[in-house]
């Protein structure tokens, strides 16, 4: 099964700048590369940051840009995202009983779990017992399932960062949670933190994707201010099967030189100089 992880497109209103980049050029560069490359895809999954602003122009952008991919996408919304104006554009996304953005869905005997981690007005994650109790049964129900989600439900040790994962009310009744069926959860996934940083959390291990926008610069000292830049983006090609799981980082905006060379011991010989 071949996943498209791509995160944080951060859309505004089209003609909007954000962070002096142009987001929805980036996100079509994105998607334009994963028509050309991997049109085999089983799923693409944009674990939010969806909007900038939240503002029904961007999503209504975003609804237009995913016409004419090659397999279904999966979206989820983040701290940057209004669920009220998520669902004003797209009436007919699945929801669970509470009107949290919670679904899941079975594939090649894998259960995609996506989460709704945002809460209003704050850009820490939430999780709270509602959910809790509806992922409880996601699990419960499957025999191997992949989580994905916007924010970090483990702090990274960036403190600035830290600052904005899962607040820790919620954070200790989910590694609970994710303990009690760590055998059955393949993999968490998330985005949030504009970086691309792995690990193991509960006995299950992650993998955070970059942004398509600006990339975080991680600073393990600063306590209080995010750090950030227009570096480059990317998303990830995740391989999953019965046999574990491989995660490719795809720099989709290079457009510079591209070298070319055997796998042969000869073909990375010192040139010899001519006589």
């Amino acid at each position: 099964m071949k996943l498209i992880h791509i995160s944080d497109i951060h859309l505004t209103i089209p003609g909007e700048r954000m962070g002096g980049l142009d987001p929805h050029r980036r996100f079509a560069q994105a998607l334009d590369h994963v028509r050309a490359h991997h049109s085999d895809a089983t799923r693409i999954i944009l674990t939010g940051d969806l909007t900038h602003w939240g503002e029904p122009a961007a999503y209504e952008a975003l609804r237009d840009s995913l016409a004419e991919l090659p397999c279904p996408v999966r979206l989820m919304i983040g701290n940057h995202d209004d669920r009220a104006g998520f669902v004003s554009v797209f009436p007919d996304h699945p929801k669970d009983a509470q009107g949290f953005i919670n679904h899941a869905e079975d594939v090649d005997g894998v259960r995609l779990i996506y989460l709704d981690t945002s809460a209003p007005r704050t850009h820490a994650g939430h999780f709270c017992k509602a959910r809790r109790d509806w992922l409880a049964v996601e699990l419960e129900g499957c025999t191997h399932a992949r989580i994905f989600m916007h924010h970090n439900a483990m702090p990274i040790r960036l403190p600035a960062e830290d600052k904005i994962a899962l607040v820790p009310e919620d954070r200790a009744p989910l590694a609970s949670l994710l303990t009690r069926y760590q055998s059955r959860i393949d993999y968490i996934h998330f985005g949030h933190v504009h970086a691309s940083v792995h690990g193991t959390y509960c006995g299950v291990p992650f993998a955070s994707v970059r942004s398509t926008g600006n990339q975080s610069i991680p600073d393990l000292a600063e306590q209080h201010v995010l750090q950030g830049g227009p570096m480059a983006p990317s998303y990830a090609v995740i391989l999953a099967d019965v046999d574990g799981t491989i995660i490719h980082d795809i720099p989709f905006t290079w457009d510079g030189p591209v070298f070319e060379t055997g796998t042969a011991w000869e073909d990375w010989a010192k040139p010899v100089a001519a006589q």
